[in-house]
């Protein structure tokens, strides 16, 4: 798929590849907008740098369809040049999904971005989203911390701390998963509202391993979830209720 396409459900998608138009994600019927609602524009940045996930072609693929029925659009890229202040105006959530390495952005890209979300909008960041921009400390502030190691690659049990927020309701108190743990080079805990974290028993392990977080930022809001190293992760639908109902928060809705 080539950068900067809009993203919808399967059928809109050959549609627009076969017309070169972009296809609307909203699929009729599906909606969950209310009645002259717009939907959320999200624009999801799968670059690289650094480590390069398999998962990032099946991570596009289940976008298209949550896009599909979840009341948002989603415009998937690759190509940094869209990472400027009169291009993210058209976004209402900026989406970093399994992103890596020294992006070549800007100073004054880097500026958009945090102008972006500090003035009121949205920013996800998913998996290797931590392990990006390193040398850049408001990206680390924005994220709320970097990636420092993945430890226990096996089955692991998720502690569900909130309930309630958009991102978590619906999953109960734990879940088991196969999937990549990171550890961060500092515990956001203190700076975050935490939602997920690993049950160290699961892995053999002691110690507050937080998995999934909010913040806010300025006046935007800033999530990340530390999920999705694997293709089966990214179609497990407990794992898409979370993204959806991040990106339903992250833009206010």
């Amino acid at each position: 798929m080539r950068p900067g396409f809009l993203l919808g459900g399967a059928a809109l998608l050959l549609a627009a590849c076969s017309s070169g138009q972009p296809a609307t994600a909203t699929a009729p019927g599906n909606s969950i907008l209310l009645p002259g609602q717009q939907p959320i524009r999200v624009l999801m940045l799968t670059a690289t740098a650094g480590f390069r996930h398999d998962s990032i072609p099946v991570a596009r693929d289940v976008m298209a369809g949550l896009a599909a029925a979840g009341g948002f659009t989603v415009t998937a890229t690759e190509d940094l040049s869209s990472m400027t202040a009169s291009s993210l105006a058209n976004y209402d959530v900026l989406f970093f999904a399994l992103t890596s390495g020294e992006l070549a952005l800007t100073p004054d890209q880097k500026a958009a971005i945090v102008g972006f979300v500090s003035g009121g909008k949205g920013f996800l960041g998913a998996h290797s989203a931590s392990d990006t921009l390193y040398e850049w400390p408001d990206y680390g502030r924005l994220l709320g911390a970097y990636f420092k190691e993945h430890p226990w690659t096996r089955q692991g049990t998720v502690v569900v701390e909130d309930t309630s927020h958009p991102a978590t309701a619906g999953l109960g108190d734990r879940f088991g998963l196969m999937e990549e743990f990171y550890t961060f080079r500092e515990n956001p805990r203190p700076h975050v509202q935490v939602l997920l974290r690993l049950d160290p028993d699961s892995v053999g392990a002691a110690g507050d391993f937080p998995l999934a977080w909010t913040q806010s930022f300025g006046a935007g809001r800033a999530y990340y979830n530390a999920l999705g190293h694997f293709s089966e992760t990214w179609r497990d639908t407990r794992f898409q209720r979370q993204i959806t109902g991040a990106i339903r928060w992250a833009a206010q809705r």
